[in-house]
């Protein structure tokens, strides 16, 4: 596969309409030129990036204890459960998914962000337009598979209730 250093990489969208030299047949998209008045700004690894509110270090308190649930001694002798407190807001959260604390940080700093999130833009936020997008697609799903069972059970009745082809009667 062709690759590119990264500095070559960030000029990109300054180098739109020009040719590159030495460049395989298929251009990839990085390298092909934007339609006249179109801005672009290629993002990737993620298809939705989401506009979470930037955490401050300085506005944490983080602790670490011992975890529940299962797991028998390990559990109960490691301190790699992670509690995080946003002081302004008040938000905690706690993440004991895994066993390491520093996997654990992590998410519990993006859990802290969606909380966040959902504290700050209310209704607007990410988290629960998805949520909410998701249970209008999952309703959806449902009243199509009552309406195909409703169909499907008329049509028995109607063939029921019909007589037999072949038997003389129109």
């Amino acid at each position: 596969m062709w690759r590119l250093p990264p500095p070559f990489l960030s000029c990109m969208c300054s180098m739109a309409g020009r040719v590159v030299w030495g460049a395989p047949r298929r251009v990839p998209a990085l390298l092909r030129p934007l339609p006249p008045g179109l801005t672009c700004v290629f993002a990737s690894g993620k298809k939705d990036v989401t506009d979470f509110p930037v955490l401050d270090e300085d506005e944490l308190e983080e602790q670490f204890v011992r975890g529940s649930g299962p797991g028998g001694q390990a559990t109960n002798k490691t301190s790699n459960c992670v509690v995080l407190k946003h002081i302004p807001s008040g938000t905690v959260v706690k993440c004991h998914q895994t066993r390491s604390v520093d996997i654990n940080r992590k998410r519990a700093r993006e859990i802290m962000r969606e909380k966040l999130d959902v504290v700050y833009k209310g209704e607007l936020s990410e988290v629960l337009v998805k949520k909410k997008e998701a249970e209008l697609r999952k309703q959806d799903k449902r009243r199509k598979a009552n309406d195909n069972l409703e169909r499907k059970r008329l049509f028995r009745e109607a063939l029921a209730a019909d007589p037999k082809p072949g038997s003389g009667a129109v």
